[in-house]
Parts: structure tokens; sequence; C-alpha cells
């Protein structure tokens, strides 16, 4: 009964780059760390229209074990915040942006946890298990993908206050489901 399969992914919200994680300094989500702007390490782009942007996203790993009649697979699914990827411009920036950013990151958190579900929930066999792994995965990624879009666009990026409340108080309910 021995690892039969593995396999190791990320997604970087806004830069769409695969490349492996170790290349980049990470800060796991963690619901007793709050991120500052000092964590925030990245170059803004010249002439960015943002006033800044948080790169965080899902990572995960799988391992198959068993026999020819049946499968165990093992999940590790984390949620990064990647600091050199993540910048803000400080003449713009206050802490209801910075709320704004945090919860981008919490979202990513939201999202790694439906994962952890749906896979809880699958049944794999020894042909399938990596296809459909990969097919939860992308999944996952494009419903993240949309609602941090909604995110952004009813808060209109924080700067509608009270949608950010909002926000804030639904974001929070969610995470401790």
């Amino acid at each position: 009964m021995g690892i039969t399969n593995y396999m190791l992914v990320f997604l970087v919200f806004g830069l769409m780059s695969f490349q492996p994680e170790q290349d980049y300094d990470t800060i796991p989500w963690n619901a007793d760390r709050r991120l500052t702007w000092k964590d925030f390490n990245g170059k803004a782009p010249l002439n960015a229209r943002a006033a800044a942007t948080t790169a965080s996203g899902i990572t995960y790993r799988f391992s198959t074990s068993g026999t020819s009649n049946s499968i165990e697979v093992d999940f590790k699914i984390d949620t990064f915040f990647y600091p050199n990827k993540s910048w803000y411009q400080p003449e713009l920036c206050d802490e209801v942006i910075l709320s704004h950013e945090q919860l981008h990151f919490d979202i990513s958190e939201l999202y790694a946890r439906k994962m952890r579900k749906r896979l809880a929930a699958a049944t794999f066999t020894h042909k399938n298990v990596k296809a459909k792994v990969k097919a939860i995965y992308r999944n996952i990624n494009e419903e993240l993908s949309e609602f941090q879009n909604q995110y952004d666009s009813e808060t209109n990026f924080s700067r509608d206050r009270e949608q950010q409340a909002i926000w804030n108080e639904k974001i929070a309910k969610m995470l401790l489901n």
C-alpha cells in the first residue's frame, strides 16, 4: 500500500501564474493572523489604476494508496498569500482597503474549504483520480474567480463603504461555518 500518485498545483489570483510554490514567500491563511500593509512586498506596476492587489491562491496535494479493488485518497488543501506578488500604493490606501484585501484572502480560504468538501464527497477509481481532482480544482477556481469579481463589483473595489461592511460581515459568517 504505497503512495501511487502525488500532485501539487496552485493559482495566484490576478497573475494566473503556474510556478513552483517554493519560488515564493508565502503566508498560510490563519483565522488569527490578519494581513498588514507590511505583508505587501511587491512593486506596484507603473500607472497602476488599483490601490492594491492581493495575490492569494489554493494549493493541493493528494496521494493514493490501495489495491486494485479499492483506492484511498488523501488530500492536503491550503490557502496562501504571496507577499512578493501583492502590492499597494501607500498614498492611496487606508484600513478599509486593507480590510478589502484581507477579504480577498479570506474568500480564497472559503473556496479551499469547498474544495475539501467536494473531494471528500467524490468517489474515485485508480483510472479517474487525477482527472477528477483536476476537474474539481478547475471548477473551484472558476467559482472562486467569479465570486472574487462579484465581491469587487458589489463593493466597487472597497469604495462603496456600506457594501464593504456588508461583505465583511457576510464573509466573517461564512468563515465560522
